[in-house]
């Protein structure tokens, strides 16, 4: 199972990976942890919208953007808070 993504040169350890097809694009869905002391960087990432997607243990890459997201919290800001995230990206041809 793939345990890493990076996103535009950030490293995303991941708990669980969904790889499929759609209309011959990539999509991929993940789901991570996040701790309070990664939320605002994590946050900043994710309101880009697109990204460099990058699966190393698939030799994968595509240009993507987020289909659908969502988070178990949505405040982090309180120290030694753990959220998870579940993020799909479509492949975008530009």
């Amino acid at each position: 199972m793939v345990k890493e993504i990076v996103l535009n040169d950030t490293l995303i350890k991941v708990y669980d990976f969904k790889q499929g097809k759609v209309n011959d694009l990539y999509e991929i869905s993940v789901c991570f942890e996040v701790t309070s002391e990664e939320y605002h960087d994590i946050a900043t990432l994710l309101y880009q919208g697109t990204f460099d997607v990058k699966i190393p243990e698939r030799e994968l890459s595509f240009r993507g953007r987020i289909q659908q997201y969502s988070t178990s919290m949505t405040n982090l800001y309180e120290k030694g808070q753990v959220g998870n995230y579940s993020l799909s990206l479509l492949e975008v041809k530009e």
